[in-house]
């Protein structure tokens, strides 16, 4: 039997824990893949590892047990009690796969020493499981914005930098994301994080012919907006302003309440929409930490636009649901296409999969029909 691996990257965290639950679940028969693109039927062909099929390990930095971290999720409404019951045991299993995480604070040698113990740990759990392939994928908390380096634009310069001890050349993301290719493995960035977007890492991807996707995974207001936005061009409204808030707890709340973090989920959603509507336009958008949500997230929009004789008119729609409970089944989806894709000998960056992304690499199709569209006929090539 074909077995493969999913490598998280924040394998401790809310999206991670979510998604290894719900996979057990699907394993065991007590849910139905709701929320899961990749079970639609105009995939059934498309020749994708099975749920049974799927193994997971990881890296991160924090210590507190899947089962505890699925607990506390239980009991903020995103895990029901009837499936914690059934996968605790299966919890306890995969937190064993879980290896530490690099961080530059925490790490006192080089970043090639920290990358080449991240592959490390992924070869080793690729051979110990007899895994045909491990996708890796970046589900870890959002990381300021980066500063471009000279090293960042040739693999030989980066590779000489990241080789003296003490210093910082790529931020952990990318640590990541080299690990993975130098591992062999395919890497998907869920988060608006650097991750592979540097052109030596594109260029590593390049020579090693592996598969590489992300970036954002788009899950709740930017998913409306990427449905709402083609209609006002196709009805030829003009809009003249979208402003948004999001209302946020739990972990996203406090790390997205600094600014420099802030600064690139805030870039990742502005982007797609100017695309969305051909034009720039006024879209001022807050995001606010309000830790009383916990778990739960809150987008409220404001669509201001004019239609024939100048009229001004306006949408306004609320977006409320579990973040991590509208990603995790988006994260498996992306772990099995990006697999079939591996296997069928597919290099460079994934276009196709920007149906699951804000910020998406290899295309700038933005719409989400098309998207769908183009995703349906890609798988059906695989």
């Amino acid at each position: 039997m074909v077995s493969i691996g999913l490598w998280l990257v924040g394998a401790r965290g809310s999206v991670a824990t979510t998604a290894i639950a719900g996979l057990l679940a699907l394993r065991d028969r007590i849910v139905q893949p709701e929320g899961c693109v990749s079970a639609l039927p105009q995939f059934e062909g498309s020749g994708l590892p099975t749920w049974d099929e799927i193994r997971v390990g990881g890296h991160d930095i924090a210590e507190t047990a899947l089962d505890k971290r699925a607990e506390l999720l239980t009991d903020s409404g995103v895990i029901p009690h009837r499936v914690l019951d059934a996968v605790r045991s299966g919890l306890s299993e995969v937190d064993g796969d879980i290896r530490g995480g690099y961080h530059p604070a925490t790490h006192s040698g080089s970043q090639a020493d920290a990358a080449r113990r991240l592959a490390d740990d992924i070869g080793e759990f690729s051979s110990r499981h007899g895994l045909d392939r491990v996708v890796v994928v970046n589900v870890s908390s959002t990381e300021p914005v980066f500063p471009s380096l000279p090293e960042h634009r040739t693999l030989e310069a980066l590779e000489a930098a990241m080789a003296v001890p003490g210093r910082t050349v790529l931020p952990p993301s990318s640590v990541a994301a080299y690990a993975a290719i130098r591992a062999g493995c395919p890497f998907v960035d869920f988060t608006p994080s650097t991750g592979i977007r540097l052109p030596a890492l594109t260029e590593l991807a390049r020579r090693q012919a592996i598969p590489y996707a992300g970036s954002d995974g788009k899950t709740g207001e930017t998913l409306v907006r990427s449905t709402l936005a083609p209609m006002f061009a196709a009805r030829a409204l003009s809009v003249r302003s979208w402003s948004g808030t999001n209302l946020l707890g739990g972990g996203d709340g406090l790390t997205l309440a600094d600014a420099e973090h802030a600064g690139s989920k805030l870039a990742s959603k502005g982007r797609g929409l100017a695309t969305l509507l051909g034009s720039e336009v006024t879209a001022p958008l807050h995001i606010d930490n309000v830790p009383d949500l916990g778990e739960q997230k809150i987008a409220w929009d404001h669509v201001s636009f004019s239609g024939f004789l100048g009229v001004r008119m306006s949408v306004q729609f609320t977006w409320s649901g579990y973040d991590s409970a509208l990603a995790a089944p988006l994260v498996l989806d992306l772990a099995r296409f990006t697999s079939a894709a591996h296997a069928a000998g597919k290099a460079g960056p994934l276009g196709a999969l920007g149906f699951f992304f804000k910020d998406p690499v290899g295309t700038d199709e933005h719409r989400l029909a098309e998207q769908f569209a183009a995703l349906v006929s890609w798988a059906g090539e695989l």
